[in-house]
Order: C-alpha cells, then structure tokens, then sequence
C-alpha cells in the first residue's frame, strides 16, 4: 500500500479512537476526572500503534501547525485533515447510535441530549472568553506537541507526555467549553448535536490560531538553534 495512504487511515483510526473513547467517557461516566483521562490515555496508546506511521497527530490544529514548521507537504496536510475529520464523524455515528441502544430514546432525543458529545459554552461564559479559553488551551497543547518530539527533548516517548498534556487541559477546560483544542472532533460530534452548531467555528477557528501561535513561539524562541542545523 502506498506510504501517504497508510498515513492517512492511520490518522482516520487514530482520531475514531480519540473520539470514540474520549468523547464516550463523557457521555456515559459524566465525570469529569474520566474523561480527561480518557482523552489523554488514548493518545498515549495511539502514540505506540500509529506513531512511526503518521506521527499521530489526530488533530488539524497539530497538523497545520506542523505544516508551517515545513514537516507535512500540502498533499499530506489536506489528506490528515480530511481523514481526521472523517475519522471523528465514523465516532460520533457509532456513538450516537450506542448511546440511542443503550437509553432506549429516539434519535431527535439524541440529537438534543447527547451531553458529552457537544461543545457548548458555560453559562455565563462570553463567546470572546470562550474563544480565548480555546486558543489559550491549544497553544499549551501543541507547544507541548513540539516540545515532546523535538529531537534534543530527551523524552524515550514524546506520546506519553502529550497525553498528558492533554489531561491536564481537559481538566481546565472541560468546565468552560468542553475542551475542543481539536477541530476534527468537534465537526464529528456537531453533527450528532443540533445545540452545538451554532458555536462550532469557535472550536474550529480558535484551536488553529492556538496551533499557529505554538508553532511560532517554538520557532522563534523557544527551539534549540542546533535543530535548524
């Protein structure tokens, strides 16, 4: 099988495990702790299955971002992206129908009350205090993408400590706007909640300019001089 489409399934199946098992965790446990956990735990064990096959990125934030340091190609940003996002709509399909299997309610019920699954911002939350909230979590999170694979990082397994990374930002942002810093699955799961439509450019706009600004900052201050060598 060609290279550039074994990355691509790679990052269709990582993103449905992402998505599945992060986003499930919400939506059936309702516990905070859980899903951060969930979240982080799946891109520590994705890391090791798809990790030298498409750096297992599950993320257009991580993607655009990697493709302005120069390590993805247009071809293979666009074929991450679209794969990603398909990735996180297969989850959210498969979601929806287990959780309409498992309540015994109608789909319209669904569309209205698959709580774990939307992104819906905290009352009394501003729109602008929620894009921030997005953008602020997502330049954590890709800074600590590039710190764990750069070269002279020293981390054994870049994966372990971006798995955490993330942990640590769904426990923060969970209470605020359901932590996206992932614009894949939050087009997966929009789809599958009609109360989540209307604020899903925040949650697709705000995490690339995070992933942009961490790019830069790594770039320009924080990156080793001796890997531009």
């Amino acid at each position: 099988m060609d290279a550039s489409i074994r990355k691509y399934i790679a990052e269709l199946i990582g993103t449905f495990v992402l998505t599945f098992f992060g986003v499930g965790a919400a939506i059936f446990t309702g516990n905070l702790v859980a899903c951060a956990l969930a979240f982080g735990l799946t891109v520590v064990v994705m890391s090791v299955t798809i990790g030298k096959i498409s750096g297992c990125h599950l993320n257009p934030a991580i993607s655009i971002a990697m493709f302005a340091d120069k390590k993805l190609d247009t071809k293979d940003l666009i074929g991450y992206v679209v794969c990603q996002i398909i990735g996180a709509i297969i989850a959210g399909a498969l979601l929806a129908c287990v959780y309409i299997g498992s309540t015994d309610c109608t789909w319209d019920v669904m569309m209205n009350n698959m709580g774990g699954a939307n992104h819906l911002i905290a009352p009394g939350n501003l729109v602008w205090a929620a894009f921030l909230v997005e953008v602020i979590l997502t330049f954590i999170f890709v800074l600590i993408v590039f710190g764990a694979t750069s070269k002279n990082s020293g981390a054994i397994n870049g994966g372990l400590y971006i798995g955490l990374g993330l942990t640590m930002i769904h426990l923060v942002g969970i209470p605020l706007t359901g932590t996206s810093v992932n614009p894949a699955r939050s087009i997966g799961l929009a789809l599958f909640n009609t109360g989540a439509l209307d604020n899903l450019w925040i949650f697709i706009v705000a995490p690339i300019i995070g992933g942009l600004i961490a790019w830069a900052v790594w770039k320009f201050v924080l990156r080793d001089p001796a890997e531009e060598e």
